[in-house]
């Protein structure tokens, strides 16, 4: 047979098992699964190059599956090949046909989307929340490029999810930055969930999309496999792969608009099976009869080489992004602390890369990207884009900072959580957060992503480690050490910071850890707990009851998941009256200490957050009188809890 009915056996043969697999698992897309499977056995047998025994291999092609949905093709094709999937390669088996029947089952490695944290190495990312793909794509090519390899990276999109907004930042990103080595391909069937398509999302006016964007478009029949190598053929700019397709091909039974996310039940299977038979005979071609090659396999190659980080002191970091003058004058924010690590740290260690979204002048990540242009990757002004890169880019060993305004990090959850359920190790900063930043008003404030991010912290990411360690520095010391903890970590990190200049409260060699406080202060009427900004505050406040004669202990807490034992200890000592000031609405701080109070019993636990809208000021201490934290109210509200 020709290549062509080669590949049209092969797909056959798969689709049966794609029907098997969510018949037996009474859920997922077969419908999805059989549009793509043209796509999917030629790329994995023809033009990508692997080894489906060493998917690990960093010098291999990658398929980043971001209609997430369709996976059943990709494990039908993978268990062909012999694929190994487990963890690491201690823990590393063939996936055999037998195993399909476990899709979505809680212990197999076939999650009901692409998940490789689960046992499926094949794939980089969690993917499933539809739109992200591209941008993984974009991650991992960035990779290559830094690691000097040629792997192309190829990434599968319906036509329906092209309506997410990422998708087109994605798209202006790969050729702002000239990753040729990225491949799109459009999964053209006409047919969303609940209706067509858009004629917004038609495989013509992605086409012009797509060369308006300028990228070269290729326009195919996407079950024809000729067509599909022809299409996939380099070139000297980003391919878009325009693929018309059936959705749930060859089987009539799944062509109904209404079996978007259903498989055939057990009565209709075998009826399936039988239509798949009649497109064989159509076709002239004979499953399982095939005698495809397997794929072509690179020369292995090493990820990025690992080094052991050792801090370099606070001082000479300071010096070297030009900030001593700030040190020596006593005020420095933690904005600018954050740049000078992530210089120290880019220039300790090559994985360091850094991604912004056009505001680097204001989170100081310039000082890196001045520094090594070749690491820094401006995002422009498109968030849920260069969280998603930077999950492609650590699938690949490297370690990604991504910083902007923390407000504008929050149109970025959902990229967040997709990477966390990837276990991406990657580095989250958020600037000008709080109501500190005063004259900007509340459009740039983020007064909800201490409950976010600590929601992350408390929860295991199934290695014996929080889903997302948060860092909420006081002073410059503090800012700058948090950061190296930050990249020493094996895992996703949120480091909080703010636009204010602050004195310095630490020495340089202060030691700081995950979860960790200091006290700043001691006392015997009332435990103060706050973090970031407010430290200073609360501290105003401490001096000013000492004038009165009343003396309070003063902890910053500064991580999550906080360790309260050491708060609970201080309070112990303060008749057990704890006043926790924080500015960010409720869910933060205060409710973590409260928790922790309850559990242990005795204590009592008072919280003051920001509890209106701020608005716009000149200065931080009227937004703070604006939303009863000045240092009166904290003063008045600790003099009332000590009657």
């Amino acid at each position: 047979m020709s290549f062509a009915r080669e590949i049209d056996a092969k797909a056959i043969e798969l689709s049966k098992h794609v029907l098997r697999m969510t018949t037996a698992s009474g859920s997922g897309h077969p419908s999805s699964a059989l549009s793509i499977l043209h796509i999917v056995t030629t790329l994995m047998r023809r033009v990508m190059r692997f080894d489906p025994k060493d998917p690990w291999n960093a010098a291999a092609d990658r398929l980043v599956l971001s209609e997430g949905h369709a996976v059943p093709a990709v494990y039908a094709a993978y268990a062909d090949l012999g694929g190994v999937v487990g963890r690491d390669r201690a823990s590393a088996r063939s996936l055999s046909f037998d195993d399909l029947k476990t899709l979505r089952e809680l212990n197999s490695p076939l999650d009901g989307h692409p998940n490789p944290a689960e046992g499926f190495p094949f794939f980089d990312a969690a993917t499933g929340s539809l739109g992200q793909g591209l941008s993984v794509a974009a991650g991992l090519a960035i990779a290559a490029r830094l690691s000097r390899t040629d792997r192309r990276v190829f990434t599968i999109i319906g036509d329906g999810e092209s309506r997410e907004g990422q998708i087109w930042e994605a798209a202006d990103f790969i050729v702002d930055h000239r990753l040729t080595s990225v491949t799109a391909i459009f999964n053209c069937n006409g047919q969303g969930q609940a209706a067509g398509v858009s004629r917004q999302q038609s495989s013509e006016a992605l086409a012009a999309k797509m060369s308006a964007f300028g990228w070269t478009v290729r326009t195919i029949d996407g079950h024809d496999a000729d067509q599909i190598v022809a299409a996939l053929a380099p070139a000297d700019k980003p391919i878009a792969v325009i693929a018309r397709t059936v959705k749930g091909w060859g089987v009539d039974l799944l062509h109904d608009q209404s079996n978007h996310g259903k498989p055939l039940t057990e009565k209709q299977l075998a009826a399936g099976e039988a239509e798949l038979d009649a497109m064989a005979v159509k076709l002239g071609v004979r499953p399982g009869k095939s005698d495809l090659p397997l794929p072509a396999q690179p020369a292995p190659a090493a990820p990025p080489q690992q080094r052991s980080l050792k801090t370099v002191p606070f001082a000479n970091a300071m010096n070297d992004a030009g900030l001593a003058p700030a040190v020596e004058k006593n005020a420095c924010g933690t904005r600018r602390a954050y740049g000078a690590a992530l210089l120290a740290l880019g220039k300790a260690d090559d994985r360091i890369i850094a991604l912004d979204g056009d505001v680097s002048n204001s989170t100081f990540a310039e000082y890196f990207a001045k520094a090594i242009p070749q690491r820094f990757f401006e995002g422009k002004i498109a968030e849920q884009n260069i969280v998603s890169v930077a999950a492609g880019a650590a699938a690949a060993g490297y370690i990604p900072f991504v910083s902007s305004f923390a407000k504008f990090l929050a149109r970025a959850y959902d990229q967040i959580e997709m990477a966390q359920i990837s276990r991406a190790n990657i580095k989250i900063v958020g600037s000008h957060a709080g109501v500190s930043l005063a004259a900007d008003g509340p459009s740039q404030m983020s007064l909800h992503d201490i409950a976010y991010f600590r929601s992350a912290s408390h929860a295991d990411n199934g290695r014996g480690a929080p889903v997302c360690a948060t860092f909420h520095p006081s002073d410059a010391v503090a800012a700058y050490h948090c950061t190296w903890l930050m990249a020493a970590h094996p895992g996703m990190c949120f480091l909080r910071t703010h636009r204010p200049d602050t004195p310095i409260l630490y020495k340089a060699d202060t030691e700081f850890r995950i979860g960790g406080s200091h006290v700043l202060a001691t006392g015997d009427a009332l435990t103060i707990v706050s973090s970031g900004y407010m430290v200073h505050v609360c501290k105003e406040v401490v001096e000013n009851l000492a004038k009165s004669g009343i003396n309070a202990t003063l902890v910053d807490a500064y991580s999550f998941p906080l360790d309260c034992a050491p708060i609970l200890k201080a309070a112990a000592a303060t008749k057990n009256r704890i006043l926790v000031v924080e500015d960010n609405y409720i869910g933060g701080l205060a409710d973590a200490v409260a928790i922790a109070a309850a559990e242990s019993g005795g204590f009592r636990v008072y919280g003051m957050t920001c509890k209106r809208i701020p608005k716009s000021a000149k200065t931080p201490a009227e937004v703070l009188a604006y939303v009863g934290l000045s240092p009166r109210d904290i003063e008045f509200e600790a003099k009332r809890l000590i009657g």
